[in-house]
């Protein structure tokens, strides 16, 4: 975006575009790199403009990372179809792109770095975590329910706490060394995983079900 653009933009709309100019910078060269020097640059505006929005570079990178975490879990919360399909999605949203990708993984690892030493940070990873897990809860209890099961929240909790770690590893495998896997290997993995979790076969989606962005894949993407 030029400066002209941006001067022609809404005050969410500038926001908005210094926080993307943020994650490029970051992605880059890490939170060190990602001065407000860099981004300014990287944005085409001015230093000073920068600091009009945000009061200084820890509350950008703030806001920054709460658009990491969204962005990591948003597609995983706007499924439709019965409560096996929405499962079966979920799984496969978490390991494909943009979920699953080498730019995804250089802004976690760079925000998880600081998380055990910035309150600030933490408690939005924590705030992240908890609204997954919650979803993850809410749609494996609609899930065997329509299998006929009762499950009590406690093994209901145990179980998402489980699945969120299946998927987080197989993620992690995928972004840093997704070369090593055959095509579609990781997510045949999970999905096999998680029916043993959840004691019910699961059937993955086909292509044909998924929005143009997945139809070339049941498979992690790297670069």
């Amino acid at each position: 975006m030029s400066r002209r653009d941006f001067h022609r933009a809404t005050e969410a709309e500038r926001r908005h575009d210094l926080i993307e100019a943020t994650l490029d910078c970051i992605s880059e060269a890490g939170l060190q790199g990602a001065t407000v020097r860099q981004i300014a640059t990287k944005a085409g505006v001015t230093a000073g403009l920068i600091r009009h929005y945000f009061a200084s570079k820890d509350v950008i990178l703030q806001e920054a990372y709460k658009v990491v975490i969204a962005r990591l879990t948003e597609k995983a919360k706007n499924l439709d179809g019965t409560p096996e399909e929405r499962l079966s999605s979920f799984i496969f949203v978490n390991l494909t792109e943009p979920v699953a990708n080498s730019r995804s993984l250089s802004l976690w690892a760079a925000f998880i770095s600081r998380v055990s030493v910035d309150p600030a940070l933490a408690t939005i990873h924590r705030e992240g975590y908890l609204s997954f897990r919650q979803e993850l809860e809410q749609l494996l209890a609609d899930v065997l329910a329509a299998k006929g099961e009762s499950v009590h929240p406690a093994r209901n909790r145990a179980l998402a706490i489980a699945v969120n770690g299946v998927l987080d590893g197989l993620w992690l495998e995928g972004c840093l060394a997704g070369e090593l896997f055959e095509e579609s290997e990781l997510v045949s993995i999970a999905f096999s995983s998680i029916e043993a979790l959840i004691g019910h076969p699961i059937k993955a989606p086909a292509p044909t079900d998924m929005d143009r962005e997945y139809r070339d894949a049941l498979r992690i993407h790297h670069r």
